[in-house]
C-alpha cells in the first residue's frame, strides 16, 4: 500500500479574489539552491518560460520582484523572495509534528481498509530526525507514530495507551531531577529499555558566527536575541540543567523572542535572523545551514513493558534498529550516531551504566 504524506501549501489571494499558483514556493527554493532559473524550472518540471511567467505573474502580484536575474551570474532571491522561503520553511517546521500525526493516524486506518489487520506498534515519542525515519523502514507492520513530550509518552505506556514510549537522557550532565521522571514511572521488572540514537545538541547561531557567539555566557548577552523551546520538553530541560550548572539559573529567567516547539522550527527561527540563536540538535543547524556549537551528547530511548518484546512486530522493530542500512541512514543526521540501537536493557542496568 502506498503510504500518504501531508504537506502544508500556501494560497495567495488580493482583494479582487486573485489567486497565485503556490508552485512558485519550489521555484524559489530550487532558485535558492542552484541559483539559476533554468535548471530551477527543470527542477520543477516546467518550462523555462513557464517560469519567467509566474515569476512575473508574482511580481505583479506583490508589487515587487522576487527574483533578480543577472547577466552571467544566474538568478538570486530578493528580499522578500528569501522572506517567503524562509516563512514556508519555518510553517513547515512548527507543523510537522501535528501533520505526522494525522498522517499516522489516516496511513493506519487506510491499511486497516485495504489490508486487512496487521501487527502494529503504538509509538509515543518526542518528535526527532531519527523518529522521523522509521516510517520509512516499517514494511511488515504498522507503526502507529504519535508525537508527545516524554512525561506524556511515558504517562501513556504506563496507563497501557502505548507499546514504546520516547525519552531521552543526557550522557554526561544528568542530574537526579532529570532521572526522577523515568525512575517513577518505569518498573524495574516490568518495564525494558530499548537503545535508539545518540545526539549532540548545542547552540545554533547564523552561518559564519557573525556575532562571535562562544556559548551559554552569550545568553546573558543584550545585544542577542534568543528563541527557547516550549517548558515540557526534553531539550528545555536539558538547556535549564546545563545552564544551572555554569551558574546561569534557568532558560526561563532569560529574555526570549518566544517558543517553539521542534528543533527545526528554532533553527528556522534563527536562520529567517528572526532570532540570533537558539538550543537544538545539530542536524537541524545543518539542515538550515546554521553554524553549530556542540554543548551535549543525549541518549535517545524507547521504553517499553517487557512482554511487548515478544510482540512479533517489536521483533521486527529490533531487527530494523539493528540493520545496516537503518544505521547508514542515521549516520547521514549530523551529530547522530546509532551503533547501539537496539541493544535491549533494564531501566536499573541503564541507571548503572550512566553512573559509572
Amino acid at each position: 500500500m502506498n503510504k500518504i504524506n501531508i504537506v502544508p501549501t500556501w494560497s495567495f489571494r488580493d482583494e479582487s479574489g486573485r489567486e497565485l499558483d503556490p508552485q512558485l514556493f519550489s521555484l524559489l527554493r530550487y532558485i535558492e539552491t542552484d541559483g539559476k532559473l533554468t535548471s530551477a524550472a527543470q527542477s520543477v518540471g516546467i518550462s523555462y518560460r513557464h517560469a519567467w511567467n509566474q515569476l512575473n505573474k508574482w511580481a505583479d502580484f506583490f508589487g515587487t520582484p522576487l527574483v533578480e536575474l543577472q547577466k552571467g551570474r544566474g538568478a538570486r532571491l530578493t528580499p522578500l523572495g528569501a522572506k517567503l522561503v524562509w516563512a514556508e520553511k519555518r510553517v513547515i517546521a512548527r507543523l510537522e509534528p501535528q501533520l505526522d500525526n494525522i498522517t499516522s493516524d489516516l496511513n493506519l486506518e487506510l491499511s486497516r481498509l485495504l489490508e486487512g489487520t496487521r501487527p502494529c506498534l503504538r509509538l509515543q515519542a518526542s518528535h526527532g530526525y531519527a523518529v522521523e525515519l522509521l516510517p520509512r523502514f516499517v514494511q511488515s507492520f504498522e507503526l502507529d507514530l504519535q508525537y508527545r513530550n516524554a512525561r506524556e509518552a511515558l504517562a501513556s505506556l504506563g496507563r497501557e495507551q502505548c507499546d514504546l514510549a520516547g525519552f531521552h537522557l543526557p550522557v554526561s550532565v544528568l542530574s537526579e531531577e532529570m532521572k526522577s521522571l523515568p525512575i517513577r514511572l518505569l518498573k524495574p521488572r516490568a518495564h525494558r529499555i530499548i537503545r535508539f540514537i545518540t545526539r549532540q545538541q548545542g547552540l545554533m547561531v547564523a552561518a559564519g558566527n557573525p556575532l562571535a557567539i562562544q556559548g551559554l555566557d552569550d545568553l546573558h548577552r543584550e545585544d542577542l536575541v534568543f528563541i527557547n523551546r516550549e517548558n515540557d520538553s526534553g531539550t528545555r530541560l536539558l538547556l535549564d540543567e546545563l545552564l544551572r550548572r555554569g551558574g546561569h539559573g534557568s532558560s526561563s529567567s532569560l529574555s526570549a523572542a518566544g517558543i517553539e516547539y521542534t528543533h527545526s522550527a528554532i533553527a528556522a527561527h534563527v536562520a529567517a535572523g528572526m532570532a540570533d540563536m537558539g538550543f537544538g540538535v545539530q542536524a537541524a543547524a545543518g539542515q538550515f545551514g546554521l553554524d553549530f556549537i556542540p554543548l551535549a551528547q543525549e541518549q535517545y530511548l524507547l521504553a517499553c513493558h517487557q512482554r511487548t518484546l515478544e510482540h512479533p512486530a517489536c521483533q521486527i522493530l529490533l531487527a530494523l534498529l539493528r540493520s545496516e542500512p537503518f544505521r547508514a541512514a542515521v549516520a547521514e543526521l549530523p551529530g547522530y550516531d546509532a551503533h547501539n540501537s537496539g541493544e535491549v536493557l533494564t531501566p536499573d542496568v541503564l541507571f548503572a551504566q550512566m553512573q559509572s
